[in-house]
């Protein structure tokens, strides 16, 4: 064959082999085949370990030099436009020894013997490998630098020296938005942009968020926000103003720096009143980068969330909330009335929009709270409690807010604290710097008797909400739940700090007081209560109490002479009719004849209760005393046993705990002496401190029958310490 048949030959093999390879591109059965010989399935494996790595470097290393977060975004952005860009160029390039060539191009310069390169294999492992390190160090390390301090340990530093205390830089307290609007009936539309910018930045896990309650206790616009910022905790104060006039709403925003007193940050929002709803997700973002405070991905989602797009619906939340946060305070005069309003707004709001998730999340919450504090006992409470919390997680399964009304609903309408445990701890996940999330969650391990955690948790809580007289006041109350009484009593004090006129943290203080048998001191707590002061008959409970430990009948009687027909119980949280006070104080007395009337009124009371399914253990158990003062053992037995096993002490050790100590007092009563002692030595290894102590079984006279057995005897020494 000659050169020019050979030459020919050739090239007519090649434009053979070039059609070929046209006609196999075109064909869309070998489109996947062609995807992978063209490397595009490669290319796409790359970029996104890749980009992967460059998120990493981005979320882990910009914060350490301090570069805003918009620039995480922007990253993130052109890593997200670019994949396509390079998928297209996967198709139509390819990279070889002589540089970048079209596809086509390059297969005819291509042995198909060649063995393929595994280069970008290497390249993958490598950048997959760098961004799980970065992602773990991260992970790992985040607490290390430029982020808050846990709250705990600030709060222990706190209390060893509070002029001591370094300020975290990522920390800020809202005050209350200034009213502008010549409208003084626009105060709830101030109040709720100002609570709903708090809240958003409450779900940015990198920043210390003062609560609500602490920061009401301001006026807006104070003139010493460096001593506010030390009795906060916090090192920056945002400040605002709302101002409202027809259907335009300006809000201006200032954030402050408290110790130099420099603004970091200041805005003005000038919105049509329908676009009112992204102006808080706008401050957060801004204040969060003022703070070069890091949003993780999921965080900048919630930050940006929109409850609602109906401005009707909205509106009337606000005014909702307006109400509800005066019975969160104990500011409204009358709280059933103001419930009614709240509900009934809350009710509209997801009329005018049936889809508005955190409005039901909210409606649910109250009808919850106002079961559980007697303010509508009914069933029927609870039960709309309950559905408005299952529709609000049906329209938004990763709303905090209707986890954190779930919770309720478990906890105070079913007292399943397992399930009420589950729902706080996904509220807390995407709401981490809630104290109310974390307070919950204390209340229950309380109840559990898991005192040590409840008290961290509680400690926690108050270093988010200082100046919350509530929680020094648990704090204090689960130390005598421990009978760890002597620690008790500063947290009282600090309560009474906050809030001098507290009479409620007074009448906790006299039940520690008469624990340890101090009775001097607690005679003299109750008289800082006005005589004038007896909310549900409380204070008239402990007045009775005490007079009885003293063996002062007479001063029992008396204290109960204006007192409402059921006194409230604090510590079990549960109603006693006067009655069987009464009685009691008759039977120490020795007034036989009335006393056994007055039991027998305290019967027919307590008996219309049985059929109530939630006030039923209550009545159980005070009826085991009723019995036991009319001479009816058997009766006073099963009635007393039935209540500890409706709820054990086992199941809740705060109000279990009293059902068994009143159970050990009847059983006292009617003879019953091993099983009562039995009973004292099984509450003496539980924390059930606000119940029964060594000290009160040498002085509370329903022990007297056992007061000459050497076992009792034995039970009141105090232990060595």
């Amino acid at each position: 064959m000659s050169r020019r048949s050979l030459d020919e030959g050739g090239s007519t093999g090649a434009k053979s082999r070039r059609a070929k390879i046209k006609t196999k591109a075109v064909k869309t059965g070998n489109f996947f085949a062609e995807l992978k010989r063209r490397n595009v399935y490669k290319v796409a494996v790359a970029y996104a370990v890749v980009g992967w790595l460059l998120v990493q470097v981005a979320t882990q290393v910009f914060p350490f030099f301090e570069i805003p977060n918009w620039s995480v975004r922007l990253v993130v952005l052109a890593i997200v436009i670019g994949f396509p860009v390079a998928l297209v160029i996967a198709w139509a390039f390819e990279l070889t020894p002589q540089g970048l060539k079209r596809t086509e191009d390059a297969d005819l310069v291509t042995s198909a013997r060649q063995p393929r390169k595994r280069g970008w294999i290497v390249v993958v492992i490598i950048a997959g490998a760098m961004s799980l390190g970065l992602f773990f160090l991260g992970r790992y390390t985040a607490g290390s630098s430029g982020t808050p301090r846990p709250v705990s340990t600030e709060l222990r530093r706190g209390e060893q020296s509070e002029a001591a205390t370094v300020l975290p830089g990522k920390s800020i307290a809202v005050l209350p938005f200034e009213n502008l609007s010549r409208d003084p009936d626009n105060a709830y539309f101030v109040d709720g942009i100002q609570d709903e910018i708090l809240t958003r930045l409450s779900k940015i896990s990198a920043l210390k968020v003062i609560s609500r309650t602490s920061t009401m206790r301001y006026a807006s616009h104070p003139a010493n926000l460096h001593e506010i910022a030390r009795e906060l905790g916090v090192a920056n104060i945002l400040e605002g103003s709302v101002q409202r006039a027809e259907g335009a709403v300006r809000v201006n925003v200032q954030l402050v720096e408290a110790a130099s007193d420099s603004h970091l940050w200041a805005e003005t929002y000038d919105r049509d009143i329908k676009n009112i709803f992204s102006v808080e997700s706008e401050i957060a973002q801004n204040v969060a980068d003022a703070l070069r405070a890091r949003l993780l991905p999921e965080e900048t989602a919630r930050v940006a969330s929109v409850p609602t797009k109906n401005p009707q619906a909205y509106d009337l939340f606000l005014k909702a909330e307006y109400f509800a946060n005066q019975i969160y305070s104990s500011t409204a005069k009358d709280p059933a009335e103001t419930a009614r309003n709240a509900a009934g707004l809350y009710e509209s709001a997801v009329a005018s929009d049936p889809n508005f998730a955190l409005a039901y999340a909210r409606l649910a919450y109250l009808k919850a709270r106002i079961y559980w504090y007697n303010t509508d006992p009914r069933p029927q409470a609870i039960d709309a409690a309950r559905n408005a919390a299952e529709r609000a997680l049906a329209l938004q399964p990763e709303l905090a807010e209707a986890h954190l009304s779930m919770g309720y609903v478990h906890y105070w309408g079913r007292r399943d604290y397992d399930a009420a445990l589950a729902q706080f701890d996904e509220a807390r996940k995407t709401l981490p710097n809630s104290a109310n999330v974390l307070t919950a969650i204390a209340f229950v391990h309380r109840r559990l008797g898991k005192m040590e955690q409840a008290l961290d948790e509680l400690k926690q809580s108050a270093a988010l909400n200082p100046r919350d007289n509530l929680l020094p006041r648990e704090i204090g109350s689960t130390f005598v739940y421990m009978r760890r009484y002597a620690e008790a009593n500063p947290f009282y004090d600090r309560a009474l700090a906050l809030i001098p006129d507290d009479f409620e943290t007074q009448v906790y203080r006299v039940t520690m007081l008469q624990m340890i048998g101090d009775f001097d001191a607690a005679s003299r707590a109750l008289g800082t209560i006005p005589a004038d002061v007896d909310p549900q008959g409380s204070v008239s409970f402990a007045r009775w109490q005490l007079a009885m430990a003293m063996h002062q009948p007479d001063a029992a009687l008396a204290a109960l002479e204006h007192a409402p027909t059921w006194l409230l119980s604090i510590w079990p949280n549960s109603r006693e009719p006067v009655a069987l006070l009464r009685a009691e104080a008759l039977v120490q007395k020795g007034e036989v004849a009335r006393a056994r009337a007055a039991f027998l009124e305290a019967q027919q009371a307590l008996e219309g209760l049985l059929s109530n399914p939630r006030a039923q253990a209550d009545a159980q158990s005070y009826l085991a005393l009723v019995y036991a003062g009319l001479g009816q053992k058997e009766a006073a037995l099963e009635s007393g046993r039935r209540a500890t096993e409706n709820l054990p002490a086992s199941r809740d050790v705060i109000v279990g705990g009293s059902y068994l100590t009143q159970l050990a007092m009847a059983e006292a009563q009617v003879g019953e002496k091993q099983p009562a002692l039995n009973h004292i030595e099984q509450l003496l290894a539980i924390p059930a401190g606000h119940a029964i102590s060594r000290a009160s079984l040498r002085v509370d006279p329903m022990w007297d029958p056992l007061r000459n057995d050497p076992r009792f005897q034995k039970l009141c020494e105090d232990k060595p310490k």
